[in-house]
This record gives structure tokens, C-alpha cells and sequence, in this order.
């Protein structure tokens, strides 16, 4: 019997009778007396407080077992938080006399709650592949570097981490190894990879897994941004300076003449904040052009179009820029802007690519040319725009895009094959339309954002034991939730899964016992 469940005996034995003999206690909870005496010595030590009886309880324990670990779960091992800061915490809850609360008392149930996580996250994904139901990965690929290199492959459509691994090098061989081995484990393959352009990236998507290379959308214009947004601000605040200057110089005029020398040159100063005003606006307006032309459908009218459209678009509004820059004699970006270039055909090739899995979607169901048009212009476009808007950030960008499915919206709802549908069919086409618009993935954000948030708990955590990384990994795709509830697992299994601390808390049945300290003993005489 557990050392606690003879306590709680005794506790309910002295609840309900009072003060009594150790010889009695003993008697009638058939322990010998000297445990007898030695829990109910315990028992003193730990009952200092005035809420110190609720833990003698069976549910006052089973709280208190949930008050740790989910301290340990939550701040611990999702925000960064120390040992030594979750001891003093619990310290100043009045809780060291009930259990062993410090730094290396609660690393072992740590160590034990790391444990738990990851056989249970192996235990579910088993499960999940065993059912099947998984689509193909549109791979996000990447490197980070904590103490150890780190490469990162995340499916973009459900968010869910394929691999997380610490690696010696970053080499096409290394690469093949490690996600050929994760592909063959889950069941599934690859449609296309999304990457920074790296050689060996490149490599693994053309070479190793035979499907298309993407280049990553926001490493394109960051490229661009870096080139010249800096350049542009910086005229534009020395001439806002400048002007600044110059009306306070206006201010001090007195003499006739001199006032008229000096309305010229705050004159001379609106202007050039003026020029660098518009300089600012035509190249933000750049900028989100290339992004609003990126898209499966025009903006203007959503209706399809085809990578041979987009390219040149895209390479007019990169030509656009760098006329801009020559215009206003900015620094020349040649390499960084011919690398930009050297991308836009693998750009735009998604359209054409995407364009190709709705065809072969739709290929078994042989629809005539109207039904086809009602797909392609109706469809589609309503649930993009609808999938769109809130992923946009910018306010401008997202107004255009709001505009745009307000339109097809009317379009689609005044179409005579969606007031004929049942709502159940329509339902379903409507559903496998989102499918599809998921796999229209053109930037790897969401793994540049997990690698800031690695960057900040490895900073946050010293002395970081290797099978933290793992434990991480499991707590993004099973207790990562999106706005809907969902978390990247359930999406990318298509199935649901049991609360993940839920789960695990069941696997803490014992916490440390409180250690007795010197001097402590004459405390409960």
C-alpha cells in the first residue's frame, strides 16, 4: 500500500473519531503502531498550514497531482519557465511540506512527464496511420540552429511537424535519408516542397522525391525588400527631416527678404518630401501587387488563370521595381534582384500545377462545359478568396481580397446549378473545393515561425536535455489548437484525439515526497 493511501486512512479514522491512541489508530487500521507513529508524525510536519488538511484528502491529493503537473506542462514545457522558478512557485503555495518540490525533485517528474509524452504521441500517430486517411504533404522544408543544427519538414496544409531531428550537416544526403525514412514511417509521400532554394533543398525535391520545387514565396520578397525598402526610408525620413528644419528656420525670420529665402526652401523641402512620399507609395503598391497576382485567379474578376500569365505579371512589376529604383537613383541590386528574376518562373509554375490536380479531380466525373464553368469561376474562386482573407495580413491587401469574394460570392450564390443542389451535395462540393484550395501553398511562413519559437525556448532553457526537442515536436501537433479547436494531428490524420494532458496526467500516479529537513522534527511536537 502507497504511502499516501495510509495516511488518508488515518486522516479519515481521525476525521471521524477525533484524537486517538496511537495504539487505537493502529488497531483499528490494522497498521503496526510504530507506522502508525511515523504517518501521524508526517502528517503534523505537513499540516502547518490552514489548508494544509484539504491535501490529506483523496481529492485534495489528485488536485494538487494535477496543480503540479499541469505547472510543469504548461509553463515548463510550453513557455521555457526553470526548474528553479516552478520550486520557489510551489514553495510559496506552502506546498514543500507536501511534497518534494525542489529544482531536483521536480526534474524527475519532468523527466517522467517527457516520457509520457512521447509514447503517447507514438501510441496516436500509430493509430493515425493505421486508418490511412492521410493526403499527400506539401513539404516546408528548412534548417534552424539552437545548440545543435536542427532540420525542420512541416506539411503546410495541416501544420503538422514531420520532423524535427538535430543533424551533423545539411547535405542532400542527409536530407534523403532522414525524410525518406519519416515518409516510409507515416505512410504517405510528398506532392511538392516548398524551400529557401537551397541547393541540397532543391536537390531532395527534384532528385529524391521526383515532385515539384517551389520556391518560397516570402524569401522572394524579403529579397526585394532587403534591397530596397532600408534605402527608400531612409531618404524619406531625411527629407521629412530637412523640411522640419526648415520651417523652424522660417519661424525665426524676421527681415523681409530673409523670410522670402526661407519660404523658398521649405518650399524646396515639401517638395522632396512629397517626391519620397510618392516613391514610398508606388513601391509598397509594388510590393503588394506581386502578392495579389500570385493567386490561381485574377483579382479583378476571379476568373482562371495560367502560370504563363502570372510570370509575366510578375516579371513586370519586378521590372517595375527596379525602374523605380533607377528612377529615384537608389543603389543597384543587380544580384539580389537577377536571383529574384531567376524565381518567378518556378513561381508562378504552382498555377499550372494546382490547376492540374483539380483537372484530375474532376476528370472521373466527366462534367459538361457548364458544370466545369461553374467550378472553375464559381466554385473555386468563392472558397479561395473565403480561405484567403483572414490568412491576410495587410489592410489594404486584405480589403482587395474581401472585395473580391464579396463579387464572386453574388456570382456563385445567383448561379442556377447552387440554388438547384441539395444542401448535403453542396455541402460536399463544397468541401472537397477547400480540399483543394489548402493545397495551393506558395510560402513556408508558418516554419519560420516555428523557428523563432525554438530559438525562444532553447534561450529560455539552460542545460537543455536532447529529448526536450522531441517532447516539443509532440506538443505542436497534438496540443498546438488553431482557432477552430483543431490541432495539426487531427488534421493531418483526419481523425480526433484524446486530450493530450489528459492523457499523460494519468500516467503521474506518485509525486516526490516533501524531504524532512533539519529542525523540522520539533516543529510538530
Amino acid at each position: 500500500m502507497r504511502f499516501w493511501d495510509k495516511s488518508r486512512q488515518i486522516f479519515k479514522r481521525l476525521c471521524e473519531h477525533g484524537s486517538q491512541s496511537v495504539r487505537r489508530l493502529a488497531h483499528q487500521t490494522g497498521f503496526s503502531k510504530s507506522s502508525v507513529h511515523r504517518l501521524t508524525q508526517a502528517m503534523a510536519r505537513r499540516n502547518r498550514y490552514p489548508e494544509s488538511w484539504f491535501w490529506e484528502t483523496a481529492d485534495g491529493r489528485q488536485w494538487l497531482t494535477r496543480l503540479v503537473v499541469a505547472t510543469l506542462y504548461t509553463l515548463g514545457l510550453k513557455r521555457g519557465v526553470g526548474l528553479e522558478t516552478m520550486s520557489e512557485f510551489f514553495a510559496r503555495l506552502h506546498l514543500a511540506t507536501q511534497i518534494g518540490c525542489s529544482p531536483s525533485a521536480l526534474r524527475g517528474v519532468m523527466q517522467a512527464l517527457e516520457a509520457a509524452l512521447r509514447e503517447t504521441a507514438a501510441a496516436w500517430e500509430q493509430a493515425g496511420c493505421a486508418r490511412g486517411e492521410m493526403r499527400e504533404v506539401i513539404a516546408a522544408v528548412d534548417e534552424t540552429f539552437l545548440e545543435r543544427m536542427m532540420l525542420i519538414c512541416m506539411d503546410l496544409t495541416t501544420g503538422y511537424l514531420l520532423l524535427e531531428e538535430v543533424a551533423d550537416d545539411r547535405t542532400y544526403t542527409t536530407w534523403k535519408a532522414v525524410v525518406e525514412e519519416r515518409l516510409r514511417g507515416l505512410g504517405t509521400a510528398v506532392l511538392y516542397v516548398v524551400s529557401d532554394r537551397a541547393k541540397a533543398l532543391i536537390q531532395l525535391a527534384e532528385q529524391g522525391l521526383e515532385c515539384l520545387s517551389m520556391p518560397d514565396f516570402f524569401h522572394v520578397v524579403h529579397e526585394i525588400v532587403k534591397s530596397y525598402s532600408l534605402a527608400i526610408g531612409q531618404r524619406w525620413r531625411h527629407a521629412q527631416q530637412e523640411l522640419t528644419k526648415a520651417q523652424e528656420t522660417l519661424a525665426r525670420r524676421h527681415v523681409e527678404q530673409e523670410t522670402a529665402e526661407a519660404q523658398a526652401l521649405v518650399a524646396a523641402r515639401q517638395a522632396e518630401v512629397t517626391r519620397w512620399d510618392e516613391a514610398r507609395h508606388s513601391y509598397r503598391g509594388h510590393l503588394e501587387h506581386l502578392s495579389l497576382t500570385l493567386h490561381p485567379f485574377r483579382l479583378s474578376d476571379s476568373t482562371p488563370q495560367t502560370s504563363a500569365q502570372v510570370e509575366s505579371q510578375l516579371m513586370a512589376t519586378v521590372e517595375a521595381i527596379e525602374a523605380l529604383a533607377q528612377c529615384y537613383q537608389l543603389p543597384a541590386r543587380h544580384k539580389a534582384m537577377a536571383k529574384v528574376r531567376a524565381q518567378v518562373p518556378a513561381l508562378a509554375a504552382l498555377i499550372d500545377f494546382w490547376w492540374q490536380g483539380v483537372h484530375q479531380d474532376l476528370e472521373p466525373f466527366c462534367l459538361v462545359p457548364r458544370w466545369q464553368q461553374w467550378v472553375h469561376e464559381c466554385l473555386l474562386p468563392m472558397v479561395y478568396w473565403a480561405h484567403r482573407v483572414p490568412r491576410t495580413r495587410g489592410r489594404r491587401r486584405k480589403a482587395r481580397i474581401q472585395e473580391a469574394l464579396e463579387a464572386v460570392w453574388v456570382t456563385f450564390a445567383r448561379h442556377p446549378i447552387t440554388q438547384r443542389l441539395a444542401p448535403d451535395v453542396l455541402a460536399e462540393w463544397q468541401a472537397w473545393a477547400t480540399d483543394r484550395v489548402k493545397a495551393f501553398q506558395r510560402a513556408s511562413s508558418a516554419v519560420e515561425g516555428r523557428n523563432g519559437l525554438l530559438s525562444q525556448l532553447h534561450h529560455n532553457q539552460r542545460g537543455l536535455p536532447k529529448q526536450r526537442y522531441q517532447v516539443w515536436t509532440v506538443l505542436h501537433n497534438f496540443d498546438g489548437r488553431a482557432a477552430d479547436g483543431t490541432t495539426p494531428a487531427s488534421r493531418f490524420f483526419r481523425r480526433t484525439f484524446p486530450d493530450l494532458f489528459e492523457t499523460v496526467l494519468a500516467h503521474i500516479e506518485v509525486l516526490p515526497r516533501a524531504r524532512q529537513r533539519k529542525g523540522e522534527g520539533a516543529l510538530c511536537h
